[in-house]
């Protein structure tokens, strides 16, 4: 029986800004995404019948999941029976601001247009990954891109020069939803110049940290959970070069000199019980 794995990477924004809230109930938004070496490793298979193994109790494999949700449209989009078993290897944290869910599920759309002999390109994927979330057609390709409108709206940019990063979470869970409703009701959020930030990877083999990056989100998150602001700041007293919130929260990644460098913070860290871990900047894949 035919097996097809795909690995599944994590996603840091390397500068996120948010511009308002559309008619749509989406939020218009601007950034730089970056693909990481933390990943998933997500597996299909022939089955009777749709099933995801998830490997976490935490983690239900019901139509709530993104991965069951991907290859439930892949079927009905292409008239046939959702005939698959989905393994996912977790190692990408979870409900961190990292896209784990999102890049799951656009592993899944990759692995059956490969197990299905479907033939679609990489816009086509994207166009079915934005039904199902925002960071989806990101993770499509993944590597370094611009994006925009709610996410869908990408454009590829020159990767930065290889970079070495330690992620870091606190035990704390944060609302998407809530962060962004409390983001509405700011008087004066923070707007990082992300285009500046694209403009400056343009260049080609830019060095990590570059103007423009940020995130109009931290001051929200941070605000709730001061332990986020500690996280940067004990990352930067350990050696980091800079460090940021990924997304809505609550991951925190520090760009580092090197993988010694990045062992010295991340043993700093795990002294206060974070799940924590040493990754670099991945390339753009091919389809």
């Amino acid at each position: 029986m035919e097996k097809i794995t795909e690995t599944a990477y994590a996603k840091i924004n390397l500068g996120l800004d948010v511009l308002g809230k559309r008619p749509d109930g989406y939020h218009e938004v601007c950034m730089v995404m970056q693909s990481v070496s933390l990943a998933d490793t997500v597996t299909l298979e022939q089955h009777d019948g749709l099933c995801v193994l998830t490997g976490k109790e935490d983690l239900p494999g019901d139509n709530t999941n993104l991965a069951w949700k991907a290859a439930a449209l892949m079927a009905e989009r292409f008239n046939r029976k959702p005939d698959v078993k989905i393994t996912l290897d977790k190692h990408i944290f979870m409900a961190a601001g990292l896209a784990g869910g999102s890049s799951d599920a656009a592993a899944v759309l990759r692995g059956l247009n490969r197990l299905w002999q479907l033939g679609l390109s990489a816009p086509q994927l994207e166009e079915l990954a934005a039904q199902i979330g925002s960071d989806v057609p990101f993770c499509i390709t993944g590597g370094t891109q611009l994006s925009e409108g709610r996410g869908e709206v990408l454009t590829p940019l020159p990767e930065p020069a290889g970079t070495v990063i330690v992620l870091a979470k606190p035990k704390i869970a944060v609302s998407t939803a809530w962060v962004y409703r409390e983001f509405d009701a700011l008087k004066a959020p923070q707007h990082p110049d992300v285009r500046l930030l694209a403009k400056a990877l343009q260049k080609g083999s830019a060095k990590l940290p570059l103007p423009g990056m940020g995130n109009s989100l931290e001051g929200v998150t941070c605000a709730e959970y001061p332990e986020i602001n500690t996280i940067k700041q004990k990352m930067l007293a350990a050696g980091a070069d800079y460090a940021l919130m990924s997304g809505s929260g609550p991951t925190v990644f520090a760009i580092v000199k090197d993988k010694q460098a990045a062992q010295k913070i991340t043993e700093a860290l795990q002294a206060d019980g974070l799940e924590t871990a040493i990754a670099h900047t991945v390339k753009r894949s091919v389809i």
